[in-house]
């Protein structure tokens, strides 16, 4: 397991200029034609997001009063509220409306026909099942990792690759008020 603290994650700019996104995570690392990824992105102002092709994303808003996607004869106005998970097809012409302001949302991006990707809300143990990798990311509350006992706290979390996990290892709430985000990220094949 790969600890992170949003905190100490260097901001780059969007590709089309309209937010900055903080890098969790890429497989492989660097790669332009990446397996999945995983970033924090603040979005600025509302506008068109980048295209990618090839690729199912799922957004989470974390901070903020939401954000209206947009696909011209796709979907209209689907809105996102915080702490529920949004997909669509990184290929798709979608657009942000950002009703109340800025926001920060946790975004997954998977490669199609090579990765699934399942964005949950959870509030229980979380034990990444063999073989798959992911994300866990921090909502509220204090968390611990057992193969490690680090604890974690609100915009923090830990990532793993297939071959990270041991079988029975994983992270436990440890407040009551405990609740996170879990990406399960599976390859294909």
């Amino acid at each position: 397991m790969h600890h992170f603290d949003v905190a100490t994650l260097t901001p780059g700019r969007w590709r089309n200029g309209g937010g900055a996104t903080r890098e969790i995570a890429s497989q492989p690392v660097g790669a332009e034609d990446f397996g999945w990824r995983a970033s924090v992105a603040d979005i600025d102002r509302p506008g068109p997001f980048s295209a990618f092709g090839g690729v199912d994303r799922t957004l989470t808003l974390l901070v903020g009063d939401g954000v209206l996607l947009t696909s011209p004869g796709v979907f209209e106005r689907l809105p996102a509220r915080a702490g529920e998970p949004v997909a669509f097809a990184g290929d798709l012409a979608v657009s942000a409306e950002l009703p109340s302001g800025g926001c920060r949302v946790l975004n997954i991006m998977v490669r199609r026909g090579q990765w699934t990707g399942r964005v949950e809300r959870v509030a229980d143990r979380v034990v990444p099942p063999s073989g798959h990798a992911g994300v866990f990311y921090v909502l509220r509350g204090r968390w611990r990792t057992d193969k490690d006992g680090d604890v974690l706290a609100s915009d923090q979390g830990a990532w793993w690759e297939i071959d990270d996990s041991a079988p029975g290892e994983g992270v436990t709430p440890l407040s009551p008020d405990a609740v996170a985000l879990w990406a399960d990220l599976t390859p294909i094949g």
